[in-house]
């Protein structure tokens, strides 16, 4: 069973939710014509940006859509700084690679020292450029950098709370990206009521087509060529003009990405509701096909989704009342998302086995679910898992004995060692799919 802390923790986190979206409930009306959006709450602690590699993670927050509220938090690790790693070896044993990656996990915790001046200079050296301690990429776009995997994540907050800056999403997504080695694009989607359905949903899309537009202009801007013209040179027109069309390419180039990431490895992760967020755009990855080259989703987490359906499962009768986020409550979240015209427990959003739902399940991406014992929504999701693997899918289950719904992302509960748990089990399934040797582990 939960701790006494945590009992206590989840009656005073419920008393006000429902205070909350009691609110909501209210005013909802009057800022149903917001479509710009909102994609924080005042009472939210927020994390400043820090493009320094404070604790080995540099973080930058980018607006990507003027039409609406819609950004996006980047979390870089140190470790793209290195110079690629050597391939392989053809005759390199599984062992080998084994110790290899535990090397870098046990170095983890210097990743984050302050640079000094050797290793500043020889940084500096290869173009990469620092300004007053804070990193802004390659100038120009360098030929053999470290190229990270992307993974996109979407928090939790029951639709109408969270934000891709809260403080504890700020610590989780810094514990990923250093365990995973991965960069982080952590969405920030519009909130309900504001904005209902399928608001989020198309944010969380666009933010996946954003990132296949980056890494096409990177491509541009690098075949265009990246040599300054020199000093004193005769230019022809058609030189002129492409010195132009580099200028205005490099502006809009996101430099960490076009340095640093690799689109062809991209994970989706999704906390509660934004693991529906997540799946959906892995449906909408598949349907798109080519048409997101050369982003591609090798794999998906899905942590304790926030599915429901009008067919109750045991667990949404036994656990109706269980902590933190019970049945009740989650009910009126879903009021507050869906559109009162399409309110329904197997809205496509809300149920992920509904008929018709998109592409067959055969085609959808390996998908890890994390589930907690006392979770009323456990059951559907592990359903949704069971359902993946009959059409032979790599869909395993992690389930989590005494946890709770968010028992890995709340902000009292993530120094727990079952948090610290689920994030290292997280990125070793992570790694079989990103692995540039291949099947690094075997779950």
């Amino acid at each position: 069973m939960p701790s006494i802390a945590v009992k206590l923790y989840s009656v005073f986190f419920k008393f006000l939710l429902k205070h909350r979206l009691q609110n909501r409930i209210q005013t909802h009306v009057d800022e149903s014509s917001n479509q710009y959006g909102v994609t924080t709450r005042p009472e939210e602690s927020v994390s400043a940006a820090n493009p320094s590699f404070t604790d080995g993670i540099a973080t930058k927050d980018i607006h990507i859509d003027p039409s609406t509220a819609l950004s996006v938090r980047i979390f870089l690790p140190e470790s793209s700084l290195s110079p690629p790693e050597p391939k392989s070896k053809p005759g390199s044993s599984q062992q080998d690679e084994s110790d290899s990656l535990n090397h870098r996990r046990n170095s983890y915790p210097n990743i984050g020292a302050p640079t000094n001046d050797s290793r500043r200079s020889s940084l500096e050296g290869s173009k990469l450029r620092f300004d007053n301690n804070v990193y802004r990429g390659y100038s120009p776009l360098p030929q053999n950098c470290r190229r990270l995997p992307i993974m996109l994540q979407f928090h939790g907050g029951g639709w109408v709370s969270g934000s891709n800056d809260s403080v504890a999403n700020d610590i989780f997504c810094r514990r990923i990206a250093k365990l995973c080695d991965v960069i982080i694009v952590a969405v920030g989607y519009r909130l309900a009521p504001e904005n209902k359905y399928p608001a989020a949903f198309e944010d969380g899309l666009k933010v996946l087509y954003w990132l296949a537009k980056q890494a096409n202009l990177a491509e541009c801007s690098k075949s265009m060529g990246s040599g300054a013209l020199g000093v004193g040179a005769e230019f022809t027109k058609t030189q002129v003009q492409r010195h132009l069309v580099d200028a205005f390419g490099a502006s809009m180039v996101e430099p960490w990405l076009a340095a640093h990431g690799d689109p062809s490895r991209c994970v989706l992760l999704g906390v509660s509701c934004g693991a529906n967020i997540a799946d959906y755009v892995a449906r909408k990855a598949v349907e798109a096909g080519r048409l997101l080259d050369p982003v591609k989703v090798v794999a998906q987490v899905l942590m304790y989704p926030f599915f429901i359906g009008n067919v109750p499962t045991r667990s949404e009768i036994n656990l109706a009342n269980s902590y933190f986020y019970d049945k009740p409550m989650c009910l009126l979240a879903w009021k507050l998302f869906l559109p009162e015209e399409e309110f329904s427990l197997d809205h496509p959003a809300a149920n992920p086995l509904v008929p018709d739902r998109g592409p067959p399940l055969k085609f959808m991406p390996p998908t890890l679910t994390v589930v907690a014992e006392h979770d009323w929504m456990r059951d559907r999701a592990i359903a949704y898992s069971e359902a993946l693997r009959k059409v032979n899918v790599d869909a395993p289950v992690l389930e989590y004995k005494d946890a709770v719904h968010e028992f890995a992302t709340l902000d009292m509960l993530l120094n727990t060692p079952q948090a610290q748990a689920c994030a290292e089990d997280i990125a070793i399934w992570v790694k079989k799919y990103i692995s540039l040797r291949g099947h690094e582990f075997s779950y």
